[in-house]
């Protein structure tokens, strides 16, 4: 894993663990390394083994780093995630990381423009929007994905979406 990996994941990690312990925010890094300085979009996935405990991201940026934004997202999926409870200080040393930096969304015509395993996927309809990362176990096929990304959405499954695209950078531990 390169500098810039282990850097996203050391800072998603540090910034859950100072939360639980502390109900504060860590202070962000003065001097991250050159990718994490600029604006970016980021996904933070938490995971106890295979088990999602918790994920939250953004699609563009919304803080003035990318630094800012892992920080930011790492603290609300422990804590803001509202399909799991917050992390329990107990959780803190079995948890797993995964930072998701994305790429720009490009809009697609139909899903025949997507790979499950080499993009992910925005749909939008109705003012409701929803979204699927790449390179999920199980999804194999892009209507799968389509699929799920407007159930998660509440988008009937007949609703015509617009769709987008985007890659992503991963960066993930593993366990034992």
């Amino acid at each position: 894993m390169d500098a810039i990996g282990s850097q996203a994941l050391w800072l998603a990690r540090q910034s859950v663990e100072y939360y639980v312990r502390s109900q504060a925010l860590l202070p962000p890094p003065t001097d991250p390394p050159p990718l994490l300085r600029d604006p970016g979009a980021a996904f933070v996935t938490l995971r106890l083994g295979k088990a999602l405990r918790g994920c939250i991201g953004t699609l563009g940026p919304t803080k003035p780093t990318l630094a800012h934004e892992i920080m930011a997202n790492a603290v609300a999926a422990a804590s803001s995630d509202p399909r799991f409870p917050p992390v329990a200080p107990s959780e803190l040393v079995v948890l797993l990381y995964e930072v998701d930096i994305l790429g720009a969304l490009e809009p697609i015509p139909d899903e025949g423009h997507l790979d499950p395993d080499q993009y992910g996927v925005v749909v939008e309809a109705g003012g409701r929007r929803g979204v699927l990362l790449p390179a999920i176990e199980g999804v194999t096929t892009p209507s799968q994905q389509v699929a799920i990304a407007k159930s998660k959405a509440l988008i009937r499954p007949s609703q015509a979406v617009t769709l987008y695209r985007f890659t992503v950078t991963r960066f993930r531990e593993e366990g034992e």
